[in-house]
């Protein structure tokens, strides 16, 4: 089995790149973690990465000012020198140009801790518990050039319990996150799962 070359990118402990890593060192995982790349040198999640004896590489979006465009190129770069086949994203806090994204479309994969197309963008737990919802959880999707709405792969959820606060909320959400990513990578991979396929079930 020729397994898929991934890219984890990351900007913090990488809580999710490390669900993926510890999968896919099972051998009849379809990919490998081949690369991860954080936006910001002290990521915690690079020492990890390391530890895994995986390849690492920071692309400081500081260096590049406004121009967006210009940090995703240098960031393309990297994905290309290590022949990267799929992109991850795993609290990767930056917005990605719809150049990068059309480059990638089909490829880059995102997880967001809410159910969406509930609670896009920030704040997600906090924002579940001042609606009232009763089960709160996580979603992986194929990104598309508008945030937090592109074609879902695969979600879960949990209840939302009474005297639920944010973080115990976002604890038992990030328990799903860990559970599901790793699942909707492998789908991606093994080909089950493709943006146009994807799309037509959604429609």
């Amino acid at each position: 089995m020729t397994k898929k070359r991934v890219a984890v990118l990351i900007s913090g402990r990488g809580s999710n790149m490390t669900a993926l890593i510890a999968a896919a060192k099972a051998p009849g995982y379809p990919a490998a973690i081949a690369l991860v790349v954080a936006n910001v040198p002290d990521a915690a999640g690079l020492a990890r990465a390391q530890h895994d004896g995986i390849a690492t590489a920071v692309v400081d979006h500081r260096n590049f000012g406004a121009d967006r465009e210009a940090f995703e190129r240098a960031l393309d770069a990297q994905l290309a020198a290590h022949r990267i086949d799929l992109v991850c994203l795993a609290g990767f806090m930056r917005l990605l140009t719809p150049w990068f994204v059309r480059r990638w479309s089909g490829r880059l994969i995102n997880i967001h801790p809410a159910l969406l197309p509930q609670f896009k963008g920030l704040h997600t737990h906090r924002r579940a518990l001042e609606a009232g919802v009763a089960r709160h959880g996580a979603t992986v999707h194929f990104v598309v050039p508008e945030m937090d709405s592109g074609p879902i792969i695969l979600q879960d959820s949990v209840p939302v319990l009474a005297g639920d606060t944010e973080a115990t909320l976002a604890a038992r959400v990030l328990s799903v996150e860990h559970r599901i990513y790793p699942q909707a990578l492998r789908l991606v991979a093994e080909g089950r799962a493709t943006l146009p396929a994807v799309a037509a079930r959604s429609e």
